[in-house]
């Protein structure tokens, strides 16, 4: 078979599936709003959860470090692309969320593959959520280690993988916050069980990190641990993009000595940096934008409790409703875009197969009566 009719084939299948991928081209929006093909839609598909994306304080930074530093990092941060500004952000960051170090990844789906990448060796093995984002399942399968996938959110089926023996470490991998279902995991029964085991916990926190938590500091600071590494990224609740790794100061030698996507890739520009060190400052004083969101959530559930799919249980930002069908999903998305509201159907491979949603994902600059426009929406779809 040839590359053509490979790829021809794949797309065929994908296509018969219903399961085909299209990017749109967004015109321009925030968190409440998305203008596609000149037509404006409330937007429930962004993860900027509190509005922080258009802050003046914000933007304002940005423009100030792009004026210092200009709109580049110029190189890697071994070379030269290592700036005052990335410093500043990294101290601020390890010292607010309690670590010796953290280091800077262009994106949450680099450091997650970065830091498995680096640590994990043939002898080891790494159990992880069967839910765990993709960024983390293929960074671990494709180590040398061994991966092992324990029943989401349940402790007890961690603990029969910790106990069968391993000649070398073990990494044990979830996320905070899920990014699909958007349920909580239960970190504090995950570390107790790691602990013992004498393994390393690895948490990514992307959807929980600005949202939960003692200012916003995330879902582990909320649950009360310290995992032996934490992933945060700056896409979501704090608006901007990137991530760090939070670790003490011998793994941060390491990781910058062995860490491939650190050391071959150009810096984050350092104008970014300056932007996410006034995004951190907004967080911590984001106390109201928390508030707003969560009436959110409370209205939306509410309203939504007597629709004919089933609401994932989630308090979250993060608002499934699994609907079964691949193409059920997209013609109810279809439908809601005719009403002007703006959500994403998510269908396999990115979820399990019988379980393709809509994906309603709220912010804190949602009205009241754009929760409640979304739910005739939804009743009439």
């Amino acid at each position: 078979m040839s590359w053509q009719q490979r790829i021809g084939q794949a797309l065929e299948t994908r296509r018969e599936r219903g399961l085909m991928r299209q990017r749109i081209v967004n015109d321009g929006g925030n968190a409440r709003w998305i203008t596609v093909n000149q037509q404006q839609y409330l937007n429930f598909s962004a993860n900027d959860y509190l509005g922080l994306s258009h802050d003046a304080r914000i933007i304002h930074a940005w423009q100030q470090g792009a004026e210092r530093y200009g709109v580049g990092a110029g190189g890697s941060g071994h070379v030269t692309g290592y700036s005052h500004a990335h410093a500043a952000l990294e101290a601020h960051l390890a010292d607010w969320l309690g670590y010796e170090r953290a280091l800077l990844f262009i994106s949450g789906f680099a450091a997650n593959q970065a830091v498995i990448a680096a640590l994990a060796g043939k002898d080891d093995r790494i159990l992880a959520d069967k839910l765990a984002h993709a960024s983390l399942l293929e960074a671990a399968n494709l180590s040398p280690a061994t991966l092992r996938r324990f029943a989401h959110n349940q402790p007890a089926s961690l603990q029969r993988l910790l106990a069968a023996p391993g000649a070398g470490e073990t990494l044990v991998v979830t996320e905070g916050v899920f990014s699909m279902d958007g349920d909580r995991a239960p970190l504090q029964a995950l570390q107790r069980i790691t602990t013992e085991a004498k393994g390393w916990l690895m948490v990514d926190d992307a959807h929980g990190f600005g949202l939960v938590g003692e200012q916003g500091r995330g879902s582990c600071w909320q649950q009360g641990i310290k995992p032996a590494l934490q992933i945060v990224t700056f896409g979501k609740a704090a608006g901007v993009s990137g991530a760090a790794v939070l670790c003490d100061e011998t793994t941060a030698i390491f990781l910058l000595q062995f860490a491939r996507h650190l050391i071959y890739s150009t810096a984050m520009p350092p104008a970014q940096a300056c932007a996410l060190l006034a995004a951190l400052v907004c967080l911590q004083q984001a106390d109201d934008r928390r508030q707003r969101l969560a009436d959110n959530i409370v209205r939306f559930r509410q309203g939504a409790s007597d629709l004919p799919f089933r609401l994932a249980d989630s308090d979250s930002a993060i608002q499934p409703l699994i609907v079964g069908d691949e193409r059920q999903a997209l013609t109810l998305a279809q439908r809601l875009r005719d009403a002007g509201c703006w959500v994403s159907a998510i269908r396999p491979p990115t979820v399990p197969p019988g379980t393709a949603r809509l994906r309603i994902t709220l912010s804190a600059t949602h009205q009241a009566q754009d929760i409640d426009r979304l739910l005739e929406s939804l009743h009439d779809a």
